[in-house]
């Protein structure tokens, strides 16, 4: 019998060449070369290398390549598998070698002792492998397969089929895979022309911002064919355009790349090839083929769309040419011209209407200088450099098929070598944004803590929350180069990261802080051992694992075990449960145990994570922090606005105690935590401080696995006959497992958090339920309200949000079900299922009675029911897998009701429009402060991140504040002005001390219009460089002092740290007053008048008690000789507020600006003393957060807009219309007379609400009273009035109203001081020891404490009085901030009296106020 083997020459089998070169003697067999690999024999076909070996070698069993045994060829068909698989797979191509070098070290062949096909396919597949070539040539392959390839290729079978073999081209990677792994690795394309060592591909980046993972994605692409064909990558800076070029940006590009493991071969820029690229422009223009253009922008853009040629597309070369040389001196009319190719304005791709491709910019560039006026395009720059630099294969996603076209036409116009485009697609990822603008805003917005945030798909973004090198390197090669555009969900790429990391981290323990129980363990002795750190991979080295009679588990956990039950702790072995205690409510208090570590026998057994409490190995303290998505929605449509779908609750922190060898973790570890998950250190962990003793915990990120779920973490409980075991025993896994294995049960809840489930399901059913029935409001409030609280008891008993149940049954039906001991399996069930199916599909074909039918269907439901409650899943089909089946399964819609069904239990209230508050002040100051200011209609929000639109409610108290303070300063002789809000950047930059405060928030002018303007000018952030050039212009003499000017107006700081509206925000409005005076005496003393005239401002005016004192060194106004404060208490965040200062700025500025004057007496030039001084509209949100509640704005009456709402009640569909007429006249009097007596008063006499409504409304809006009349009111000639900050009621005859109001306004606005003040005082403390200190700043105090005064100390006071964690600026974990030096000193400083830092030598000259602040 005669054979041919046909080998392919794209990637020969050169294990199957091999083998038949071998049984050449026994069996007739001769080789082709053709474009595919196929062997034909009789009947049989094979077109697979492994199986043409098989065959050839059982034709000639005497040469034993097939070996001599079973176990032989058991082993054989081990090899040759790996040969196809792991070897040939591009992503497992190291460990596979590593593996094989392991394999090689004691023996010359794999199999025997001689060879056999195991050898022949393991060296076919290294010699057509590029990877292995690299390493080879390179000097950097394994010894001990180099020893092994290097012998066998020089036996003489290998040497006759090395000269047969054609030149391979190692192209794509195209290699035979199991069909395993061909799911694992995508297609890559074969590259026309490409060959080994002479393939040329560049990464062409913008440097305007940080790479993200679709950059990586290129990035990476790009490395991968130049690896593959042993080329050359080049890394060119895309610079065409100098306005947005940024040195800063190249910087963080390079790190990102060298983050990646991209070593480019060649870095270029654009601009390196100007002079080239402007010949090959006037090339064109001289051949006719390009021309000038200085049509306006827009005009041009409607021709381009019409398909209109423009009035130059004719002028002679010779026009054009002189036009050109305009364009390149930057002239005026140079300026308004661009060069366009002159290619096709018909044609029906807009990208060849005769596109631009030079345009004149008359700024510097970053590389260039001012060397050129005219800068060209990327698409026409892009084309030329490729050439230039010998690119032979640019690689381009899909967005720029249009472009290629264009870009070919370029080459050929120009004559230059023609590189090949090869198109693959972006990658776009689900619930997230790629835009660099959308990015920008959120870190603008304060929603992520910059572009490194683990919730940024940044490049440092992903690799800061756990993603590897390695895991993006295989999910791109996962990906291919396909031109296949998908939406690509999380889960895939961190699947594959989990791959890399999950047989090399270490795994530890870790369990919920606040909610153990300790198990005492009967017999069990108090040692250590050390123990794998991996159960499966021994390099990775041992661990410390403390043992002893008292250990802690979760609590979870310890609720699902009972008496006599055996449980595995993992690491140590069996336990019997021998008691378990609980308290009166039926939680587990402790729990008894005895060892049992003679019974090997893990199945079945509840597996435990533990840890041993020993003074020898402390617990430490960790923080595990867990993401959610950005945005809400998977994919946004093209007219979404992304930001109604951002996701503003997505860090989740649960405190935990650690395994002692966390300790041990430095920043960037990646690690497992047994039954959690995998985690990355972000912070590692530091011993307690001795000035706090403190420790400050590990601070771990969670690294997503790619499932959908969550790991589980505690209360987990095996049963028998679960599906898991059920599935693993056809599989032919052993259900046991070792106590060194980890266990990832499903996760459940028992015993009280079980029922309080239950109670939150049944609670959002009634609510539903009331909805469906249109309830009023008040019943749905009422259950509502009921239903929070519910989900706030169960994030307290568990640690996480409420989140409703995926399955059809309620977990309480779930937990009662799985303990039903003769539950059928899920395989029974699915018998059971397609049986009864089958049995209602008969029914209703051949005609049975309706009730049999009926009945049918129903024991078919109940069985699905069982099913889902077993397994979780539902059971499409009963026994029938049609088309039906497999369309319902495509329909989106089956996902529609879940999650309209989460929404109406998780988002009752937000789903309805609401009045009043949703949040409280005292559970979430943030959420409450928010609706706080929109729900009274204070604020707007604005589409420029930290600038908001103050409506007329929160405008009037601000002008009830300007009218009493400008009233004040007045009777100082001060007078108003007002000075331009723009300052030139030589004005800003002449006072360098004072501006360095500013500097990181001015905001810039730096064009007009369409041009760039010759020097950028600056947007005040404060007006001294503004108006102190004209002071120094109006003062000559002493005739001309004092000068006090005031000027109301906006600033602008661009504040990036969490905005806030009114407390933190980018414009406001302030006044500000600047004065000079020939003296320092004056000059003081004005300093102390305004600051008096601000603290009666916040006590006489807005209620709010102050204290008066001086600025330290550190907090003064920089630029200024010493800083005076008033300071204000917020109790619900317990931080303090800066509530105004006035400045005595001595004469630094007068010697910068040259502010002199005559002194009279010495007839000398002597440099004026001046002031500063100011206050903003903090004051109102200062207003919101001393005095607001539950119910809304509390205003002081002396500062409200309106004193008084007056409300029209009783009116009833029986009231005539001449009682109703009368009733509002008489309302509308008394509000006249109300006015005319002073009182600011208004009536509510809308007729389309309710007088409930009205009340609410005037409530949240603060209004101090509110008066109400009915007609029984007006016929016994009195009105009621309820105040606003009690709620008390009050009576009133008409006679005496207006003095009664007078008398009520005073009241309330004294007792709002009084409460403020009373608050304030009981949160004023002294502390002389830094302990105390600590303390009290943890108790939210504000504290007046000894100190020397030095700004290295006061620094030293914020950092060691942080607490452990820093959330975000600002928040109650920041240290505390020196807040001024009380001018009333709350004690004599002592001689034996120490500063207030432990580690300070100095004395203490004064106490000083410290808190946290704003």
């Amino acid at each position: 019998m005669s054979l041919t083997v046909v080998a392919g020459t794209s990637c020969p089998p050169i294990g199957a060449l091999l083998t038949a070169e071998y049984v050449k003697n026994a069996v007739q067999v001769k080789v082709e070369w053709g474009q595919n690999t196929s062997l034909k024999a009789n009947s049989a076909s094979f077109s697979n290398g492994s199986s043409i070996c098989r065959y050839l070698a059982r034709l000639a069993p005497q040469s034993k390549l097939y070996g001599s045994s079973l176990l032989e060829r058991t082993e054989i068909d081990h090899w040759l598998d790996f040969s196809a698989g792991r070897l040939s797979c591009l992503s497992e191509f190291d460990s596979a070698l590593d593996y094989l070098n392991h394999v090689l070290g004691p023996i010359n062949f794999l199999v025997g002792h001689d060879v056999t096909l195991a050898d022949l396919a393991v060296w076919g597949a290294l010699r057509v492998n590029p990877q292995w070539g690299r390493l080879l040539h390179g000097g950097k392959a394994p010894v001990n397969v180099v020893r092994y390839y290097n012998f066998l290729a020089a036996q003489d079978v290998f040497i006759v089929v090395e000269k047969t073999l054609p030149e391979i081209k190692l192209s794509g990677a195209k290699q035979e895979t199991t069909s395993a792994k061909k799911g694992e690795s995508g297609k890559f394309v074969d590259l026309p022309g490409a060959s080994m060592g002479n393939v040329v591909v560049r990464f062409p980046p913008e440097a305007s911002g940080y790479l993200h993972i679709g950059h990586a994605k290129a990035a990476l692409l790009n490395q991968y064919y130049q690896q593959t064909f042993d080329g050359k990558l080049i890394m060119r800076f895309d610079d065409t355009n100098p306005a947005k070029e940024d040195a800063h940006f190249e910087e963080v590009i390079l790190v990102d790349v060298a983050m990646l493991g991209i070593e480019p071969d060649v870095f270029s820029f654009t601009s390196d090839f100007f002079d080239k690229i402007l010949e090959c422009c006037e090339k064109l223009i001289r051949d006719g083929k390009a021309y000038v253009d200085d049509t306006d922008p827009e005009l041009m853009k409607q021709e381009r769309e019409q398909r209109t040629e423009s009035k130059h597309r004719k002028n002679s070369a010779k026009k054009n040419l002189e036009m050109w040389d305009e364009m390149k001196k930057g002239s005026e009319s140079g300026q308004k011209g661009c060069v366009r190719a002159k290619i096709d304005m018909a044609s029906d791709n807009g990208c060849m209407r005769d596109p631009t491709i030079y345009r004149c910019k008359a700024e510097e560039h970053i590389k260039t200088g001012k060397k050129f006026k005219v800068y060209p395009t990327y698409d026409f720059a892009c084309p030329i450099v490729d050439s230039l630099e010998d690119v032979t294969h640019a690689l381009r996603t899909t967005e720029y098929h249009d472009r290629d076209d264009q870009y070919y036409w370029f080459i050929e116009a120009l004559g230059l070598r023609k590189p090949y485009i090869w198109e693959y697609s972006r990658l776009n990822l689900q619930n997230t944004v790629l835009s660099k603008r959308r990015l920008t805003w959120f870190v603008q917005e304060g929603l992520v803590d910059g572009w490194d945030d683990p919730r940024f798909p940044t490049v440092r973004g992903v690799m800061r929350r756990g993603m590897t090198v390695e895991g993006l390197k295989q999910f791109i090669v996962s990906q291919g180069s396909s031109k296949a555009v998908v939406m690509m969900e999380w889960d895939k790429i961190w699947a594959y990261n989990k791959k890399v990391i999950d047989p090399v981290v270490p795994r530890y323990t870790a369990l919920s802080k606040g909610s153990t129980v300790r198990v005492v363990v009967k017999g069990a002795e108090a040692e250590m051992k050390e123990v794998p750190k991996h159960p499966k991979n021994a390099d990775v080295g041992n661990k410390q694992v403390w043992y002893g009679s008292n250990v802690l588990i979760d609590g979870a956990d310890a609720e699902t075990l009972s008496v006599g039950e055996t449980v595995t702790f993992i690491n140590w072995g069996n336990l019997n449960v021998t008691a378990v205690k609980r308290n009166s409510s039926g939680k587990v208090e402790s729990i008894e145990a005895e060892l049992n570590l003679e019974n090997k026998d893990f199945k079945k057994t509840q597996k435990l994570t533990w840890l041993t409490e020993t003074d020898q190995a402390p617990f430490v303290p960790a923080l595990c922090v867990h993401f959610d998505h950005i945005i809400t929605k998977a994919v946004l449509g093209k007219d979404d606005n992304f930001k109604d779908y951002v996701n503003k609750n997505t860090r989740t922190e649960l405190p935990m105690l650690g395994d002692p060898m966390l300790a041990t973790l430095k920043k960037g570890d990646i690690v497992q935590l047994q039954r959690r998950g995998y985690y990355i250190c972000d912070y590692p962990y530091e011993p307690p401080s001795r000035y706090t003793s403190r420790a400050s915990p590990c601070i771990l990120f969670n690294i997503p696995d790619g499932h959908q779920k969550e790991m589980p973490t505690s209360g987990s409980k095996h049963k028998e006959g679960s599906a898991k075991e059920k599935m693993q025993s056809k599989k032919g896994k052993a259900s046991e497992k070792s106590p060194q294995g980890e266990s990832t049960p499903s996760k459940t809840f028992t015993g009280d958090v079980a029922g309080l489930i239950a109670k939150i399901e049944e609670q959002g059913g009634k609510i539903r339920q009331l909805k469906g029935k249109k309830a009023t409001k008040d019943q749905i409030d009422a259950e509502v309200k009921i239903l929070l609280a519910m989900k706030a008891q169960f994030k307290n008993e568990t640690g996480q949000d409420w989140k409703p149940p995926t399955g059809g049954a309620s977990n309480k039906e779930n937990s009662q079900k799985a303990c039903t001991e003769n539950a059928p399996s899920p395989s029974e069930l699915k018998t059971k299922i397609d049986a009864q199916g089958e049995n209602v599909r008969q029914l209703k074909s051949g005609g049975g009675g309706k009730e049999e039918i009926d009945k049918a269907v129903k024991v078919l439901l109940d069985l699905k029911v069982q099913y889902k409650t077993l397994t979780g899943e539902d059971l499409s089909g009963a026994g029938k897998k049609g088309k039906k089946e497999k369309k319902e399964k495509t329909k989106p819609e089956q996902k529609k009701p879940q999650q309209h069904e989460k929404e109406d239990i998780g988002r009752e209230v937000k789903k309805v429009t609401r009045l009043g508050l949703e949040a409280k002040k005292e559970e979430n100051l943030s959420d409450w402060y928010t609706q706080v200011i929109t729900k009274s209609e204070m604020i707007e929000y604005y589409d420029v991140s930290g600038c908001y639109i103050l409506r007329p409610w929160a405008f009037g108290i601000w002008e009830m504040i300007k009218e009493y303070f400008d009233s004040g300063i007045k009777k100082m002789g001060v007078e108003n002005c007002y000075f331009p809000m723009f300052v030139s950047q030589s004005a800003l930059e002449r006072e360098k001390t004072h501006i360095a405060d500013f500097a990181p928030e001015v905001a810039w002018v730096t064009k007009s219009g369409q041009s760039e303007l010759a020097e950028p000018i600056a947007i005040r952030p404060t007006s001294e460089t503004v108006m102190y050039p004209s002071y120094a212009k109006w003062i000559k003499s002493h005739r001309d002092l004092p000068l006090k000017l005031n000027q109301w107006c906006n600033v602008v700081r661009w504040e990036f740290k969490h905005p806030q509206p009114f407390l933190r925000t980018r414009e406001f409005l302030w006044q500000e007053g600047h004065s000079a005076f020939a003296t320092r005496k004056e000059a003081e003393e004005e300093v102390y008048q305004i600051l008096e005239l601000y603290a009666s401002v916040y006590e006489d005016l807005m209620a709010v008690p102050v204290v008066r004192g001086r600025k330290t060194e550190k907090e003064k106004f920089a630029g200024g000789d010493f800083t005076t404060t008033v300071e204000a208490y917020v109790e619900a965040s317990g931080r303090a507020i800066q509530g105004a200062t006035a400045h005595y700025l001595g004469q630094n500025f007068a010697k910068m600006f040259e502010i002199v004057y005559e002194n009279p007496d010495t007839q000398e030039k002597e440099y004026v003393h001046q002031n500063s001084w100011g206050i903003t509209t903090r004051t109102v949100g200062v207003i919101c957060m001393v005095h607001g509640d539950n119910t809304g704005l509390v205003l002081p009456p002396r500062l409200a807009t309106v004193q008084v709402i007056l409300v029209p009640c009783g009116i009833t569909a029986g009231l005539s219309d001449l009682d109703r007429k009368a009733l509002m006249d008489k309302c509308e009097e008394l509000c006249k007379q109300f006015q005319a007596a002073g009182i600011r008063a208004r009536g509510d006499y809308r007729d389309n609400y309710s007088p409930g409504w009205k009340f609410n409304h005037w409530e949240l809006k603060g209004v101090p009273v509110r008066v109400e009349l009915g007609p029984r009111d007006m016929k016994e000639g009195q009105f009621v009035t309820v105040r606003r900050d009690t709620g008390d009621k009050l009576t009133v005859k008409m006679a005496d109203g207006i003095s009664k109001l007078k008398d009520l306004l005073e009241t309330i606005q004294a007792d709002l001081y009084s409460r403020a003040l009373k608050v304030r005082d009981e949160h004023l403390v002294v502390s002389n020891t830094w302990e105390d200190f600590c303390s009290q700043l943890d108790k939210k105090m504000i504290i007046q404490a000894p100190f020397c005064g030095e700004i290295s100390c006061e620094e030293n006071i914020k950092k060691d009085s942080a607490r452990d964690v820093v959330v975000e600026e600002g928040a109650p974990a920041m240290g505390a901030k020196g807040l001024c030096i009380p001018f009333k000193q709350p004690a004599e400083i002592k001689p034996d009296t120490s500063c207030i830092h432990p580690t300070c030598q100095n004395k203490p000259k004064f106490y000083t106020l410290f808190g946290r602040s704003y």
